[in-house]
């Protein structure tokens, strides 16, 4: 599980939830007739992922589709056949954001080069809300405690790193580490872009990840104390790199795939589904994706984050997006039919 949503903020749960959230969400069965450019997808690339994950899946409906998967020759064939398009929440547009798996500078001991540390999670902050981001660096709490991962170069590298939840540390010897999501101080997540927003400094469509590292670096002073207005605090995991190719962990523990892993909200869409993503803007997308991960920020039936991969050339695609849309959940025919009783 991530720690974070977008960088904007706007930076597991039962397959079918109630309450007054759900019930406010319109729910329509569609046809796959009705999703914008489905013939011309990479099905079987879906499919792949999709099976990764699929084992994990609860409920009767999920496990004969599951079985079902790691059989079919024709992966269009298998979705049309054996799901139905659902789109939740349609009466609202999409906002359809981008994370990646940053790659920062480290070392395994402080240096007077290295000395911004990454944490691990330490006993008080395990259970329940703990103390703030502010409160931690400036109390300096965890310091001498032996929770200390590695140490990287740049402050603001080691922000965005929380941000995403996960990332890699290039070593001084050439080796690499992966670290991932290990816990949280219970705070809530702020975003700092909508508050250079609120603040006036930047329009809403002017913001972006490369915007704000700018921004706080050049003005320092400003810039350490914007970074407070985030209260939570994310600690990490050192994490088996195993075939570096793979993409981190996400919140199903499977490794994520780029461009075909999409972060969701869990309250309204099943983890492990299969979504079709209808992201408008520059760079269009239309293809067929597989919730296989959380993040803080990603709230809502109509909320998506697109995972672009690791390193820099995936964080500035990533960075950049903010982009209406739609996303259509695709839900075993039984499930669907529940979920839409009146279609």
């Amino acid at each position: 599980m991530r720690g974070r949503g977008a960088i904007f903020g706007v930076v597991l749960a039962a397959l079918t939830p109630t309450g007054p959230a759900m019930a406010e969400q319109t729910v329509e069965l569609l046809s796959f007739a009705d999703l914008d450019g489905w013939a011309a997808d990479d099905h079987a690339a879906a499919l792949s992922v999709f099976r990764n994950t699929c084992a994990d899946l609860e409920g009767p409906e999920w496990q004969p589709l599951c079985a079902l998967a790691e059989r079919a020759t024709d992966a269009r064939t298998f979705f049309e056949l054996f799901f139905r398009p659902v789109l939740i929440g349609g009466e609202a547009s999409a906002l359809f954001t981008g994370y990646f798996e940053p790659e920062l500078d480290g070392s395994r001991t402080r240096t007077s080069r290295f000395r911004y540390p990454l944490y691990r999670v330490p006993p008080e902050a395990r259970d329940g809300q703990w103390v703030s981001r502010r409160e931690i660096e400036e109390g300096r709490l965890l310091e001498g405690r032996d929770l200390e991962i590695a140490w990287v170069d740049d402050p603001v590298e080691l922000f965005f790193l929380q941000v995403q939840g996960s990332g890699r540390i290039r070593l001084t010897d050439g080796s690499v580490i992966r670290v991932g999501y290990g816990g949280r101080n219970g705070q809530p997540y702020r975003s700092i872009g909508e508050e250079l927003v609120r603040r006036g400094v930047y329009r809403p469509h002017e913001v972006s990840a490369q915007v704000i590292r700018a921004w706080v670096r050049r003005n320092p002073v400003a810039g350490h104390e914007l970074l407070y207005h985030n209260p939570s605090y994310i600690f990490f995991r050192e994490v088996d790199i195993g075939d570096p190719g793979l993409g981190p962990l996400g919140a199903m523990n499977r490794s994520i795939t780029p461009l075909r892993t999409v972060a969701v909200d869990p309250l309204h869409t099943p983890l492990g589904a299969p979504v079709w993503i209808e992201k408008d803007g520059a760079g269009p997308m239309r293809r067929l994706m597989i919730a296989q991960d959380t993040g803080g920020a990603i709230q809502g039936a109509q909320r998506a984050d697109i995972f672009f991969g690791f390193g820099d050339a995936a964080g500035e695609a990533a960075g950049t997006i903010r982009d209406p849309g739609r996303m259509v959940v695709l839900l075993p025919i039984e499930l669907a039919h529940q979920r839409a009783p009146d279609a």
